[in-house]
């Protein structure tokens, strides 16, 4: 829950408070797809997708237990031993493959006793029944399960504009679905999408605060080369935001988020050479965007929930 004096209830505040020290995620890359890359629901991945959003110095070539065994030094020689762990299935839609070779890369993180936790990163369109129930089956092995859905916007004009080939329905399903179980539930969503206003922007916040979701990531829009989107970009066919202009939409969403759903994230980096717009989506400026955010909460004097639309 948003602690006093805190402006927003940040993903590193709830995992302290939970289980009292340091969790750090490890992000790994898998060889999966998406529906809309393979052909099955479209082709070309989304406009502004490159990689599925791997980190460079990721390779879905590595064996997963070497990538984990590999980030848990890299954490414990940066913060110690005493530290717990979280493995981040990210790049592409981690739930959209065979149930045993799904179960087979869940299992992994099992291996490892500093491992609490799994955060899958999916499509609500690729989340089906049995999917869920294997998700929930290792929070019966004591694990917390996390599942990242991608909404992105809750326009389903700028949804087919950027290639989603999922609407905002196949989103509330897939939420509702999985809340009935023992899931958390973290959504995806980008500011500054081509198209998009202030008002755009506002109501994929409202849908989020309409629904039993338990996290969010918040990320501005950025522009990476080799994306459909980047042709459109240097095409003139819309702009980015300013920092500025980012973090007063950022905390219009934060100012209606209700306090007890966590912030996992309000960035969004690539590495500098694969970067074509705004130039502070990068690793080297990511504290610049939260200072930038944290000084326009503080302009406003305001915190999260402190506008919530509903009662929840």
């Amino acid at each position: 829950m948003l602690k006093e004096k805190s402006t927003y209830y940040s993903l590193k505040d709830y995992l302290k408070e939970k289980y009292g020290k340091r969790v750090q995620k490890i992000t790994v890359a898998l060889p999966f797809t998406c529906p809309n890359i393979d052909g099955t629901k479209a082709v070309g991945g989304c406009t502004y997708c490159f990689s599925g959003t791997r980190p460079a110095h990721l390779s879905p070539s590595v064996p997963l237990k070497k990538q984990i065994e590999e980030g848990i030094l890299r954490a414990k020689e940066k913060y110690g031993k005493n530290i717990l762990f979280f493995v981040y299935y990210q790049s592409y839609s981690n739930t959209y493959g065979e149930r045993d070779y799904l179960k087979s890369v869940y299992d992994t993180a099992l291996e490892f006793d500093e491992v609490v936790g799994i955060d899958v990163g999916t499509r609500p369109d690729c989340a089906p029944e049995w999917v869920l129930d294997l998700l929930e089956s290792y929070t019966q092995k004591g694990l917390e399960v996390w599942v990242e859905y991608g909404l992105q916007s809750a326009n389903f004009t700028t949804l087919r504009r950027i290639n989603r080939a999922h609407g905002v329905s196949d989103f509330v399903d897939a939420v509702l679905r999985t809340k009935r179980r023992n899931l958390k539930v973290c959504a995806h969503v980008i500011l500054g999408l081509p198209g998009e206003d202030e008002e755009d922007m506002l109501e994929t916040g409202k849908l989020l605060c309409a629904l039993p979701i338990d996290g969010v990531k918040i990320h501005p829009l950025h522009v990476i080369k080799g994306t459909k989107m980047a042709q459109q970009y240097l095409n003139g066919e819309f702009e980015v935001l300013s920092l500025q202009e980012y973090a007063k939409r950022a905390v219009d969403l934060i100012e209606i988020l209700p306090p007890n759903v966590v912030i996992h994230r309000l960035t969004g980096e690539v590495e500098e050479d694969r970067l074509i717009a705004p130039d502070y989506c990068t690793y080297r400026k990511k504290s610049e965007v939260l200072q930038a955010i944290q000084r326009e909460m503080e302009s406003r004097g305001s915190y999260q929930g402190c506008k919530s639309p509903f009662n929840r």
